[in-house]
């Protein structure tokens, strides 16, 4: 043991760590950003519907690309096999920033919009929730 304990202790911290990781929850939580990370369709359909919405455009202008770091720094949550999701990232445009909020259902390989919504938070005197989607 004397001999084998610069291996022992990054071992077993190592498996304590993995202990700890997958019975935390943040596998699940991991494994939510790896699908939307790859999921862009998701992402880019809303955007084009968040493009052609007049007020979020008179507030934003226009609006940039949505980033892969975006996406990781928002929250996802997949449920229901990976067919439902709820999603908020932040979106960038040439006049000011905002959170894109997004409910969604896979039905036939397409997600369908149940909620989308644009949360401007800059500039701070234009803040305001605009609805692009929403449900009946």
């Amino acid at each position: 043991m004397q001999h084998h304990w610069k291996w022992f202790v990054p071992t077993i911290t190592v498996i304590v760590f993995l202990i700890l990781f997958f019975s935390s929850g943040m596998n699940k939580v991991a494994s939510d950003l790896s699908n939307a990370y790859s999921d862009t369709e998701l992402y880019n359909d809303a955007l084009e519907k968040v493009k052609a919405n007049n007020a979020a455009i008179a507030v934003l202008g226009e609006i940039k690309p949505i980033d892969k770091l975006a996406i990781l720094e928002g929250q996802v949550s997949y449920s229901e096999n990976n067919t439902s999701v709820k999603s908020s990232i932040r979106i960038i445009g040439s006049k000011g920033k905002a959170r894109l909020d997004i409910i969604a259902n896979k039905v036939n390989a397409e997600w369908v919009y149940k909620t989308i919504t644009v949360r401007v938070k800059q500039p701070k005197d234009k803040k305001q929730t605009i609805a692009i989607v929403s449900e009946n």
